[in-house]
């Protein structure tokens, strides 16, 4: 089975198996540490945008036991992410000095996630959970500090939230919404793509709903910003948490209401329409000039190759949830 084979129509990274969040046990400490004690218990150790992995003949394995993690230089403070089949998950931290020490070492490696994710080396089902491990930690690694008052703050709630010792203000991890969505125009949609995108790489439009906006505005404000096109009929499609740092990508089809493209040259570095025989071979990476459609991995795949194969043009009669 491929990379690409790992994440079917539908079912993008970060979204399938899910732990059981067990948030009745965040509040018991007591239990909390015993279930840390438990001879099953699991972590992920997250370091910026990667995993610290052990290095096995099988691949890297990213669900450390606690004394793996421990070993390999973990922060002793744990977040808890919840039950998986009733042993308990837990996410940590690293120090850059740890992680230095990690280098010298023939078991272990600390790796970045997202090539890890598009290329199998984590398993499917153990994505969002590892996504959880990443956003908490680096909310806490970001957030030590009272936003009201500059007192440090405490872990609190197995790590879902920290308290302030002196106003005592309470904080909690935070979630960015973005709008991700694919623009179609009768047989044809709209793609974009930015400077940072592999070499021929053409992906849906994106941008972060602003405060007190709407997701149909949000949709219809960002396309219209990035493309100089306006659209109507916004439907939504299916959600994909993004733990870079913290978002959720709210994915959505909307129908353009003219066709000529003005390029916001500082949000992208190209956008134009494609018919649908061209994003078909782009997706399957057979197109003749070597253009490509996002990894099955993303949200925005899951959008172009269900306009794909539904048929009937987005506004017309589709069929959106």
């Amino acid at each position: 089975m491929s990379a690409f084979d790992s994440f079917p129509l539908g079912q993008p990274g970060f979204v399938s198996h899910i732990l059981d969040r067990a948030a009745h046990l965040r509040g018991d400490e007591a239990k909390l540490l015993e279930l840390e004690r438990r001879p099953d218990a699991r972590a992920y150790v997250v370091y910026r945008d990667s995993l610290v992995v052990r290095r096995e003949a099988a691949g890297p394995r990213a669900l450390l036991t606690m004394e793996e993690a421990l070993k390999f230089g973990a922060n002793p403070g744990t977040i808890f992410l919840g039950l998986r089949e009733g042993a308990p998950v837990f996410g940590m931290g690293i120090s850059p000095a740890a992680v230095e020490q990690l280098l010298t070492r023939d078991d272990a490696a600390v790796t970045e996630l997202r090539g890890m994710a598009m290329h199998g080396a984590v398993p499917p089902n153990q994505l969002s959970a590892v996504a959880m491990a990443k956003s908490l930690v680096n909310w806490h690694q970001r957030h030590g500090y009272c936003a009201n008052c500059g007192t440090r703050t405490a872990l609190k709630e197995g790590g879902w939230k920290r308290d302030c010792p002196n106003c005592k203000t309470e904080h909690f991890p935070r979630t960015d919404p973005v709008v991700i969505m694919l623009v179609a125009s009768g047989d044809k949609v709209l793609l974009g793509r930015q400077k940072h995108f592999m070499p021929g790489m053409y992906s849906c439009l994106a941008g972060f709903v602003e405060a007190a906006e709407t997701i149909e505005d949000a949709v219809r404000r960002e396309i219209f910003e990035e493309s100089g096109i306006r659209c109507t009929d916004v439907q939504y499609y299916m959600t994909q948490p993004w733990p870079y740092p913290s978002s959720l990508m709210v994915g959505c089809t909307a129908r353009a209401l003219n066709e000529d493209i003005v390029v916001d040259r500082t949000e992208l570095e190209d956008a134009r329409w494609f018919d649908r025989a061209e994003a078909t071979l782009m997706i399957k990476r057979e197109h003749p000039q070597g253009l490509a459609g996002p990894h099955p991995f993303a949200i925005a795949h899951h959008l172009l190759a269900r306009w794909v194969h539904d048929g009937p043009p987005i506004g017309r009669g589709g069929n959106h949830p």
